[in-house]
């Protein structure tokens, strides 16, 4: 149920007040010392075994996370999913491999568009693993009558550029051009299927949208011309930056954009700590891109790519930040009570005091997921994940 101190979370003055002055001996005993953990393939999945709970038990979640069912390619899920890798968290390179028939894209962050003189130049490509491509391409394909293999589609940035930079490649189609070349030659050269462009919560707001639009368009349309796809990140609506990208945004693109990765995360922070994305919030985020009466709505949402966060949020007196699941496992070995459920964002949380202090995390479980997977399938919209690896290997028989 949703606690009145969680309603009052936003308040992180108040959180921190209510951190700091807890009784010092309301620490939980931890009860899950002796629990024996399960590990890789199982007979049984997560929901034969009755663990997507929307009050998970700690013990449940130590014993079950490491292992996942044996058949990993099944599915549940027939919309896209793309699952986001980094070179900064190996396991990730792991998960993707594992469970490589349950992705439909690969998004490792690996490159990066930078500016050498009056040259353009991909950055990033020592972090290009050949071999794992071929492996995860190996273990991804699916058999008929589905047939299909995994695709790679690495996100690129543009790095360090100034605001010269930005400006002269914003008016000049030459330039645009150029950097063009280079995202072709980088595909061709290392086999990718398309890429993932980052540029959108960079420059929206900053710049005319009619000069973005060309610019992603343009990018867009060469890259077809050579039988590779364009994925744009774009962020999701906000109270503070409510028109970075809309409906009217989504009219322009979506004909000429492979998908959109929709960046449905990070909705709270240290300074306004909560739920990581609230359930009604996601549903909002793609419901004033494509709304129920807009134009060739179900075509607009199948190219929506619904974010999910695989990391949480560990909240302290002194601020906090995220976590994974290594994190995550640590503390909640310090409580042996169901994890609280907020029915308002479908989030799951706990509180503790263990020898660092007072904490209230929020982390994903198998229920929360699973809620969004669902709201998914009911809007009609794929999926993204940021980031494989994050998470819990247990997570993945959802999909």
């Amino acid at each position: 149920m949703r606690s009145l101190f969680l309603i009052s979370i936003q308040l992180s003055c108040f959180l921190a007040l209510v951190l700091a002055t807890l009784s010092p001996n309301s620490k939980p005993k931890s009860n899950t010392k002796h629990i024996k953990e399960l590990r890789g393939p199982q007979d049984n999945d997560v929901f034969e075994l009755n663990l997507v709970s929307p009050e998970p038990l700690p013990k449940d979640i130590l014993t079950h996370h490491n292992a996942y069912y044996k058949d990993t390619g099944l599915r549940h899920f027939n919309h896209t999913i793309l699952g986001y890798v980094t070179p900064w968290n190996s396991h990730g390179y792991d998960v993707a491999k594992i469970f490589a028939k349950k992705f439909d894209i690969i998004s490792p962050v690996w490159l990066q568009v930078i500016k050498e003189g009056d040259a353009y130049v991909m950055a990033g490509l020592h972090d290009i693993d050949a071999g794992w491509q071929s492996d995860v391409r190996r273990k991804g394909k699916v058999q008929q009558p589905h047939q299909h293999t995994v695709k790679i589609f690495p996100r690129f940035i543009f790095d360090h550029f100034t605001d010269r930079d930005i400006k002269l490649l914003l008016s000049d189609p030459k330039e645009r051009t150029k950097v063009n070349d280079v995202l072709i030659k980088s595909c061709k050269d290392n086999g990718f299927d398309g890429l993932v462009l980052e540029v959108w919560s960079q420059l929206a707001g900053r710049i005319d949208d009619k000069i973005l639009y060309t610019l992603v368009l343009q990018m867009a349309k060469e890259l077809q011309k050579q039988q590779l796809r364009l994925i744009l990140v774009i962020p999701p609506f906000r109270k503070d930056m409510p028109n970075l990208f809309g409906e009217k945004h989504m009219d322009k693109l979506y004909k000429h954009i492979y998908a959109f990765s929709l960046m449905t995360y990070d909705y709270s922070s240290v300074q306004r700590p909560g739920a990581n994305a609230p359930l009604y919030w996601a549903r909002r985020a793609v419901e004033l891109i494509a709304p129920e009466d807009s134009h060739d709505m179900k075509v607009k949402r199948s190219k929506i790519l619904l974010g999910l966060n695989m990391y949480g949020n560990d909240y302290t007196p002194d601020g906090g930040g995220p976590i994974t699941y290594s994190k995550f496992l640590d503390l909640v070995r310090h409580t042996k009570k169901h994890l609280t459920f907020d029915e308002r964002d479908v989030e799951n949380f706990f509180e503790i005091k263990n020898e660092e202090g007072r904490h209230i995390v929020f982390y994903p479980t198998l229920y929360s997921i699973n809620e969004r997977i669902k709201l998914a399938n009911e809007l009609g919209v794929g999926i993204s994940i940021w980031e494989l690896g994050q998470g819990l290997n247990y997570f993945y028989d959802l999909f």
